[in-house]
């Protein structure tokens, strides 16, 4: 199976040297990822530049939105990670991975506006992208209603072996479960990396799965075919979320 990867949690203040330890990885097998980048960032648990009285900030660069394009140059891809990355409901949606959310719950006009603040935002700092990542996984119909009114035309999210279109969006599945994905032969998903808190034996294990998959770079990805889904394909995603949310409370 092709694997491609997406970032999430792109911020100023995150721990820049994992992130820049992490993208030495990247380098290293010509990896272009998926990077979420939040607009403006409002959640403190991903300020995380001076934690416990360490310094996070090595590699961190003066401007982060130039760097941001400096990536997007290069080949990186570049996904709008909500707004502010704030939950403020308790919904799981129709991708219910988490029982929490910024979007999920909220009325069709508050998404919207939310959703155009945080383009108004990417777009005054010449990031241009129609790529939405929603913090936790969490959106609804209303959701996917205003993205499309918004101008974005593609999610990371979902399960399935390739990409496929659903209520006039074109979705990028992320591995159910990334051990299995990588034992399958056929078939495209996205691992999803959190940097901010991987550990030492996470990133051995990245580099392990690198050296020994085929990994692709995000831009890739995105050229791969879309099929259509329906009603039964998306209550069966629905249900596979309830069982890998209720799989990873009980271990």
């Amino acid at each position: 199976m092709k694997i491609a990867v997406r970032m999430d949690d792109i911020a100023p203040g995150m721990d820049w040297k994992k992130f820049m330890d992490f993208k030495a990885l990247l380098d290293q097998y010509g990896i272009k990822p998926l990077v979420g980048v939040v607009p403006d960032n409002q959640d403190e648990n991903l300020e995380r530049t001076q934690e416990n009285g360490e310094h996070k900030n090595y590699g961190m660069p003066e401007d982060f939105w130039a760097y941001i394009r400096e990536l997007q140059g290069q080949g990186w891809s570049i996904a709008m990670h909500g707004y502010q990355h704030v939950y403020t409901q308790k919904k799981g949606g129709v991708f219910p991975l988490n029982r929490f959310s910024e979007f999920a719950g909220l009325p069709l006009a508050r998404q919207l506006a939310m959703l155009e603040k945080g383009r108004a935002i990417l777009d005054s700092h010449g990031i241009k992208t129609d790529i939405f990542m929603a913090p936790a996984h969490s959106y609804d119909k209303n959701t996917l209603k205003a993205l499309h009114q918004a101008g974005f035309r593609k999610i990371t999210d979902g399960f399935g072996k390739r990409p496929y279109f659903w209520k006039q969006m074109c979705f990028y599945p992320i591995a159910f479960r990334l051990e299995s994905s990588l034992k399958k032969k056929q078939g495209l998903t996205t691992m999803v990396v959190h940097a901010n808190t991987a550990s030492q034996k996470d990133m051995e294990r990245y580099r392990r799965i690198f050296g020994q998959n085929e990994i692709i770079s995000y831009k890739d990805y995105l050229q791969e075919g879309a099929v259509a889904r329906g009603w039964c394909g998306h209550c069966a995603e629905y249900l596979l979320a309830v069982g890998k949310r209720m799989l990873v409370k009980f271990l």
